[in-house]
C-alpha cells in the first residue's frame, strides 16, 4: 500500500503543547511508506506479475503436456519394474533416481533418470503408459515438485527473472518489503480512519468521494483485505532468498526447527548388494516389491520411489500428496528382502516443520489446489491493484504540482527516548536479518536526509 496523502491534520491523540509518541513517528512511518511504495514497488509489481502467472502454471502444464501425462484407460496394468525397464530402453544412457507410479486412471508413470548435460536439479522424466509400456514422451523435470519446462519458465521468471543469482535480489528485496509496506499502509488506513467509528470506512471504500480521495479510499480497503495474504507471502518468500534465506535456515537449526530426515544408509544392508541383490543408481531390484512392503505400511499415492543413493541402501518411498489432508509419510525399504528398515511420518513432524511445510506448499499453490491457486490469483491481483492506485495519486499529487503540504522533517526527534531507542535497536537488528532491506533502508533515510538539505539550501 502506498499513501501520498501527506497533508497533516489535526490529531486527537496529540496533547496541548505536547506530542505523542504517534504523532512523531506518523511522519516517519508516513516517508517510510512512501519511499518504499516509490522505490520498491517496481519490484513488487514484477513479483506479483509474475506470481499470477505462475498460479495459472498447474492448469497450464496440464493443457501443454497432456500426451505425456495422460493416456487411454486399459485393462490391467504392467508391474512397475517392466515399465522401469521400457524407460531404460527408450534411455540407455540414463542413470534411473526415482519412479512415480501413475496414481490416477488415465495417468502415466513418470521415470526420473540423471542424464548426462542437464542442469543442476533437473532430470529427465520419461512417461511410460502403464497399461502398454510405451514411452509417451520426455521432458526436462525440475526440483522435486517435478516441474515440467513449461511450469519451470514460469518458476523462474517469478524467482529470478532468469537472471540467475543477480535476479534472486529483486525477488528478496519484494519479499524483505513487502511486509513492512502492508503493516506501515495497514497503521496509516486506520489511523486516518479511526474518527470514522464505522467499520463499513474501513474495510469498504468511500464511494462518495472524489478524485485522489475516492482512490486513496480503494487503495487502503484493498491493502486492508489483503494485508494477512501479502505477510504470508512475505514471510514464506524469504525462505526461497539467498541472504535472507540463509539467515532463516540458521535460525530454524538453531531452534530445532528443521525438517525431520528418514535413515538411508546402507549399515547392515551392504551384505545384499555384495550378493547381487541390487546395484546404486542403475537397479534391477523388484521395484514392485517396494511398492508393495510401502502400501503394507498405507502409504498410498500419489507415491515417488527413489533409488538408493548408496551400494547397499535401502529404497525410500515417499507420499509427494502436498493437498490438505497431505500425505506425506515416508518408508525405506529393502528391495531384496522387502522389508521396511525404517518409517518417518508426518504427524510426527515437530510442528514447527510442519508449519514451514503448510507455508511453503501454500505459497506455491499446493496446499488447498485449485482454491489456493485462486487465493493467490486475488492476491496478486490486489498487489498490482494497489501498486498502480499509489502511483496514480502520487502522479496527482507530486510535488511540482504544489498540492498540498508535506510533514515537516524531524518528528523523530519529538518521539521520548523510551520509543526511539528500542526502535533503532530493533530497526538495527531486523536490516542486519534481512540484509537487502537494510541496505536499501539506509538508502533511503539518506536520500530523505540529502532532499532536507537541499530544501533548507534553496530556502
Amino acid at each position: 500500500m502506498t499513501s501520498t496523502d501527506v497533508r497533516p491534520v489535526a490529531d486527537p491523540e496529540q496533547s496541548p503543547g505536547r506530542a505523542t509518541a504517534w504523532t512523531a513517528l506518523k511522519p516517519l512511518v508516513l516517508r517510510l511508506h512512501f519511499y518504499a511504495g516509490i522505490l520498491i514497488a517496481p519490484f513488487l509489481l514484477v513479483a506479483a506479475t509474475t506470481g499470477l502467472l505462475y498460479a495459472a502454471s498447474f492448469q497450464i502444464e496440464q493443457v501443454v503436456y497432456r500426451h505425456e501425462l495422460t493416456t487411454p484407460v486399459g485393462e490391467s496394468r504392467l508391474p512397475l519394474t517392466q515399465q522401469v525397464a521400457a524407460a531404460r530402453t527408450a534411455r540407455p544412457d540414463g542413470k534411473v533416481t526415482a519412479v512415480r507410479p501413475a496414481d490416477e486412471r488415465d495417468s502415466t508413470t513418470r521415470v526420473l533418470m540423471d542424464v548426462p548435460g542437464l542442469p543442476e536439479s533437473t532430470q529427465l522424466a520419461v512417461f511410460v503408459d502403464p497399461y502398454t509400456g510405451q514411452v509417451r514422451g520426455m521432458l526436462d523435470s525440475y526440483g522435486s515438485s517435478g516441474a515440467l519446462p513449461v511450469r519451470a519458465w514460469i518458476s523462474g521468471l517469478h524467482r529470478h527473472l532468469h537472471l540467475g543469482e543477480p535476479g534472486r535480489i529483486y525477488s528478496e528485496l519484494a519479499a524483505s518489503w513487502l511486509w513492512i509496506v502492508a503493516l506501515g499502509g495497514l497503521v496509516l488506513w486506520i489511523t486516518r480512519r479511526r474518527r470514522n467509528r464505522r467499520l463499513r470506512g474501513l474495510i469498504a471504500p468511500d464511494r462518495s468521494l472524489a478524485g485522489a480521495r475516492r482512490r486513496l479510499s480503494w487503495h487502503g480497503s484493498v491493502g486492508l483485505w489483503a494485508v494477512v495474504g501479502l505477510l504470508f507471502l512475505s514471510a514464506t518468500g524469504l525462505t526461497w532468498s539467498k541472504y535472507a534465506g540463509e539467515n532463516v535456515d540458521g535460525l530454524r537449526a538453531a531452534l530445532g526447527w528443521t525438517t525431520p530426515t528418514i535413515s538411508t544408509s546402507s549399515g547392515d544392508h551392504a551384505a545384499h548388494s555384495a550378493s547381487g541383490g541390487h546395484q546404486h543408481g542403475g537397479s534391477r531390484a523388484d521395484v514392485d516389491r517396494v511398492a508393495r512392503a510401502a502400501a503394507g505400511k498405507g502409504l498410498s499415492g500419489p507415491l515417488e520411489i527413489v533409488w538408493p543413493a548408496e551400494a547397499g541402501a535401502p529404497y525410500l518411498v515417499k507420499e509427494i500428496d502436498k493437498s490438505v489432508p497431505q500425505r506425506l509419510d515416508q518408508v525405506a525399504v529393502d528391495a531384496t528382502t522387502g522389508q521396511v528398515s525404517a518409517e518417518l511420518r508426518f504427524a510426527d513432524y515437530p510442528l514447527a516443520a510442519k508449519l514451514t511445510r503448510w507455508g511453503i506448499d501454500g505459497h506455491m499453490g499446493l496446499l488447498f489446489g485449485l482454491a489456493n491457486q485462486l487465493l493467490l490469483a486475488l492476491l496478486a491481483s490486489g498487489v498490482i491493484t494497489l501498486i498502480v492506485l499509489g502511483y496514480r495519486m502520487w502522479w496527482q499529487r507530486r510535488p511540482t504540482r504544489g498540492f498540498g503540504k508535506p510533514y515537516p522533517r524531524g518528528g523523530w526527534r519529538k518521539v521520548h527516548r523510551a520509543v526511539l531507542v528500542p526502535l533503532f535497536l530493533l530497526s538495527v537488528a531486523v536490516g542486519w536479518f534481512l540484509p537487502l532491506m537494510g541496505i536499501s533502508l539506509a538508502v533511503f533515510l539518506m536520500i530523505d536526509v540529502l532532499l532536507g538539505v537541499h530544501a533548507r539550501l534553496r530556502s
